[in-house]
């Protein structure tokens, strides 16, 4: 490992820190080693802490949005900002601070959106408005951004080669468990507390992340590439548009007004791409998307996570309007999906070192879409065991997939491209996500009676196309970019 010189001419921090043996987070660890082992696991553990924070929190709030519009004296529509505002932000800013990542180092993007995050936090918890509390949930999404932007990048810098699924895995888990007990975590919080703890837990939670984060995290070079500011402001204008479109179908808004923003985000996505292709190391990373088992792990998410939120959002109003359960019963039920997880995406990631993505996604999706048929199917009185065997049928088999996909989308962009191929990962689970709950919106509204079982079977044929997409990749494998 060569440390770069200061500025002055002397031994820099790094040089001085390999001088005396000890390893320095500042400095760039070996590619074929990562971190030495003790200093692994901190900075895993920091990762694993920030990233529960910010996908928690796209979820956290749901539950409190009618709590929260009668203290504000709000509307129960406008309460809704509460989590666009924080959708908005993550997903207009994802590839941009993917990019800048590339360019001035994961390290510095990371901890400045955990200490943007932390404090937007605290700024939520004392808001006493509607619209303070969504400028503040703007600032916090932005934050998040910084914080799921640059992650399996950093573990990229993190683990060997030979051991990423390792770690790739706990990122994963990290994201399917915190996205499902997000409403669990809300209800125990209300249960003991006011809403604004919801974002204060987060505050001391988040100085123990940053001071983790100065210690044990490594710090990559960048380049010297010009930042493309105008690229930004393009890629923010067409997910933007394309994110008001697709939860205004949801939302049964006027044709003419969402024809208009697709119609925009098409225009302006068109001189986007336009602009990428002549870029060498683009924004919207278009040359990651050439390789094709890059794009087929990217196609292969957004159906899966866009399968999965059509479950998550479905199932509580089939076990309680349906079957009549309770909604303390209906978390219960629930509960095996996310605790599979914790179990599959661990061994799913060390498989993934040594098997090909496409047949561990391909059986772990048709794995899921076997459990979902089976959910829209039971029958009108179900006992709890029943219920239950099909939510871990759904949670194992979206943990086989989910790690092995991740591992293939990281390990098949250029190693100087990892900031891109993290941008887009994250992009592609809340293009998914937002797909998905505009879908349950859609259903919901043209089939009210029977809309959770038919977005039940729409979740399967999502899932279902995952696995062909999954399988598609097994003969690109020898295509695939080294690690």
């Amino acid at each position: 490992m060569h440390a770069q010189p200061s500025r002055n001419g002397g031994a820099s921090l790094s040089e001085a820190a390999e001088a005396a043996g000890t390893p320095s987070p500042r400095s760039a660890p070996n590619p074929e080693l990562g971190l030495p082992t003790p200093q692994r696991y901190w900075a895993m553990l920091v990762i694993a802490l920030a990233l529960t924070l910010a996908v928690l929190d796209s979820a956290i709030a749901n539950v409190a949005l009618p709590t929260i519009a009668r203290n504000l004296h709000a509307s129960a529509a406008g309460s809704i900002w509460v989590i666009n505002a924080y959708q908005l932000a993550i997903t207009i800013s994802l590839l941009p601070l993917a990019s800048l990542g590339d360019r001035i180092g994961y390290r510095r993007i990371y901890l400045a959106g955990l200490i943007l995050f932390t404090l937007a936090s605290f700024g939520c918890a004392l808001s006493n408005s509607l619209p303070t509390l969504a400028l503040a949930r703007v600032a916090q999404g932005f934050g998040a951004a910084g914080v799921m932007s640059v992650n399996t990048a950093l573990v990229r810098m993190i683990y060997p080669p030979t051991q990423l699924g390792r770690g790739v895995a706990i990122n994963a888990m990290v994201v399917a468990v915190s996205s499902a007990v997000g409403p669990t975590v809300a209800s125990g919080v209300l249960a003991v507390a006011s809403w604004p703890w919801l974002f204060a837990i987060n505050v001391p939670i988040g100085i123990a992340a940053i001071v983790g984060a100065i210690k044990a995290l490594p710090m990559n070079r960048g380049h010297d590439s010009p930042y493309d500011l105008l690229s930004a402001v393009m890629n923010a204008f067409v997910f933007g548009l394309l994110i008001f479109a697709v939860d205004g179908l949801g939302q049964g808004e006027h044709l003419p007004y969402i024809a208009a923003e697709v119609f925009g985000a098409v225009v302006i996505g068109y001189f986007f791409v336009r602009r990428q292709l002549s870029r060498p190391a683009p924004l919207l990373p278009v040359d990651l998307l050439s390789i094709p088992i890059f794009a087929l792990s990217i196609g292969t998410s957004v159906c899966s996570f866009c399968a999965q939120m059509l479950a998550f959002v479905s199932l509580p109003f089939m076990l309680q309007d349906t079957l009549g359960l309770s909604q303390v019963e209906t978390g219960l039920l629930m509960t095996p999906w996310p605790a599979i997880i914790i179990i599959a995406a661990p061994v799913a990631g060390v498989l993934a070192d040594k098997v090909s993505s496409g047949w561990l996604g391909g059986i772990g999706l048709a794995a899921m879409t076997a459990g979902l048929l089976l959910l829209a199917t039971l029958g009108a009185h179900p006992d709890a065991v029943q219920i239950a065997w099909r939510m871990a049928l759904c949670g194992a088999g979206f943990g086989i997939f989910q790690s092995p996909n991740n591992r293939t989308m990281l390990s098949s962009a250029p190693r100087e491209r990892s900031g891109g191929a993290s941008g887009m990962l994250g992009t592609a689970r809340l293009s998914g996500q937002t797909l998905g709950a505009a879908l349950v919106a859609l259903i919901f509204g043209i089939a009210p009676q029977n809309g959770p079982v038919i977005a039940l079977y729409v979740a399967a044929g999502f899932s279902a196309l995952a696995a062909v997409v999954s399988m598609m990749r097994v003969t690109q494998r020898a295509n695939a970019r080294p690690a």
